[in-house]
């Protein structure tokens, strides 16, 4: 079985990072979505709670039978190893993308070499978006159109009600 790990803090989960996870669940038997327990704290810090993170993420992707959700707070590598992952599938929007995950990637190599990492490019329709850019779009009670979820839609008008 082939066991693909697709992390992020998902503060919340966009339409981009579900074709990515949706994506990964059609080269793999499986797809763990691991949710990072954000160390920033304060205003920096994530708009939603590590178990509300988890449960829409749960909601986004309750369609693919083979995704599950999972939080974690330890190493990539570590917590890779605990689920049995091969291979851990990121997203990759823009060349600012590629420098950041390119160092993650080195690193986590010379942490464990037999974790290899895959990249999905994004299609242009999502490109340019992120988490912060929906969050400042909810804040501004702009209309999200197809950059989330129905559920998070729902969860980030709630937050800025």
């Amino acid at each position: 079985m082939k066991r693909a790990l697709t992390p992020g803090t998902f503060d919340p989960i966009t339409s981009g990072h579900l074709d990515v996870i949706t994506r990964a669940a059609q080269l793999v038997d499986e797809v763990v979505v691991a949710v990072a327990a954000s160390q920033k704290k304060g205003p920096r810090g994530p708009l939603f709670t590590l178990d509300e993170r988890v449960a829409l993420v749960e909601e986004a992707t309750a369609h693919l039978p083979n995704v599950r959700v999972e939080p974690f707070d330890e190493l990539l590598v570590d917590f890779a190893r605990k689920v049995e992952a091969e291979v851990v599938i990121k997203g990759l929007r823009a060349i600012t993308d590629f420098e950041y995950e390119f160092q993650m990637t080195a690193l986590n190599y010379q942490l464990d070499r037999n974790l290899e990492t895959m990249f999905i490019m994004s299609p242009p329709q999502y490109m340019y978006l992120s988490s912060s850019i929906v969050k400042e779009i909810a804040s501004l009670h702009g209309d999200l159109g197809d950059f989330v979820p129905p559920c998070v839609r729902k969860a980030l008008e709630a937050k800025f009600a």
